[in-house]
């Protein structure tokens, strides 16, 4: 058999694979939105290259062994017959660029993708290049230019769908990852649960969008949507163990009266101390915080309150001379403060009680000033 033979065999086979593509792709390639896996669904994706020239005669894009070289030529050979854009000469890109970066060769896969999107700016499949191009300049660690290819994708292209995966699906999904810009992700995590709800954990996008929400001063949102979060109880978020406890305490002093609150430190601590020394508990009860008090040990973690319900000031007092420090203890600061006081019981005698700062830019009257939130049992470690 002579080489003008063999040669024209493996070209052969390489059409035969080529259509399997082309019918999966046709089978496949459609506008609806789907779930998707970025490592299942693409084995590349990196952001075009937009000064990228090279020809697809270029040696430059022929490398590799012999073999690999030939299988370059043969390829590029069959896109040039492919004058018709279509799911044939999709696939053949497609398969120029897997081979790029079956080789880690994603330089090259970037320039390919991005000369041949600047030369056909029509190409329906124009997307999935771009997706293709975002996960190779990921692979290369250039993650921010790798999101500006995938916000691109999202924001200027029809979603189409792979093999049942949409590639808004992906690009959203990396760009949460990628993007520090807390406007963005609001943008993003707003897509995500408008369109792609059925195909995500809803309450970890609700505690997110809702954490962009009060980073960027829009705390009215950021509350309903924490209000949204609270029904996912027990959903799990990387970097926020105490998220639920977190987004209860705001949402729940949001809709409180909040009229147990001091102007400042001084006069809440001149109150409580009053009370106290005539035992006045229900003078003390007033102002103690009606939501989110809490009761434990310095053991106990933040999480593990106690409600102010439970706690029964009275019942503490009757029969005791209850005695405070002359001043506040020596770990307060201009945020909290801690008042040492002694005689509740014969098991534990001393409390600290806790004074914060309030911390809540939603009610500028309030935000700034002082409450009794919570109480320590036993010494202070």
């Amino acid at each position: 058999m002579g080489p003008g033979r063999q040669k024209e065999q493996k070209i052969q086979s390489i059409r035969l694979f080529l259509s399997i593509i082309v019918g999966i792709a046709a089978l496949s390639f459609g506008c609806s939105a789907g779930s998707v896996n970025l490592a299942d669904s693409v084995n590349l994706t990196a952001p075009v290259n937009p000064t990228a020239s090279k020809k697809t005669n270029d040696p430059y894009y022929i490398i590799g062994t012999r073999g690999q070289q030939e299988t370059f030529r043969d390829l590029f050979s069959l896109l040039a017959e492919e004058a018709a854009a279509g799911e044939a000469q999709f696939a053949v890109v497609q398969k120029i660029a897997g081979e790029y970066a079956r080789l880690l060769e994603y330089g090259r896969l970037i320039n390919f993708l991005g000369d041949w999107t600047n030369k056909h700016p029509d190409d329906p499949y124009t997307a999935y290049y771009l997706l293709m191009t975002a996960y190779a300049y990921n692979q290369q660690g250039a993650y921010p230019v790798a999101a500006m290819y995938y916000d691109l994708i999202v924001k200027n292209y029809p979603d189409q769908t792979l093999r049942g995966e949409s590639i808004h699906f992906i690009a959203l999904n990396q760009l949460i990852t990628l993007v520090t810009n807390q406007e963005q992700l609001v943008w993003y995590y707003e897509e995500l649960l408008s369109r792609f709800s059925d195909r995500i954990e809803p309450g970890a996008a609700y505690f997110m969008l809702a954490r962009a929400y009060e980073q960027i001063g829009e705390w009215n949102r950021a509350i309903q949507t924490y209000t949204l979060f609270l029904p996912y109880y027990g959903t799990v978020i990387p970097g926020f163990p105490d998220a639920y406890t977190y987004a209860k305490q705001l949402v729940d002093f949001n809709n409180s009266s909040k009229n147990w609150t001091f102007e400042n430190l001084s006069s809440l601590v001149e109150t409580i101390e009053e009370a106290l020394s005539t035992g006045n508990s229900y003078r003390l009860r007033q102002s103690q915080a009606k939501v989110n008090f809490f009761a434990r040990s310095w053991e106990q973690e933040d999480n593990e309150n106690s409600g102010a319900a439970e706690f029964n000031l009275s019942d503490f007092m009757h029969g005791n001379q209850i005695q405070y420090a002359p001043e506040l203890d020596g770990g307060s600061n201009a945020g909290e403060a801690y008042l040492r006081t002694s005689g509740w019981s014969q098991y534990i005698s001393t409390w600290y009680f806790y004074f914060r700062k309030i911390y809540f830019p939603p009610d500028p009257e309030i935000h700034g000033r002082w409450e009794w939130a919570g109480v320590y049992y036993g010494e202070k470690w």
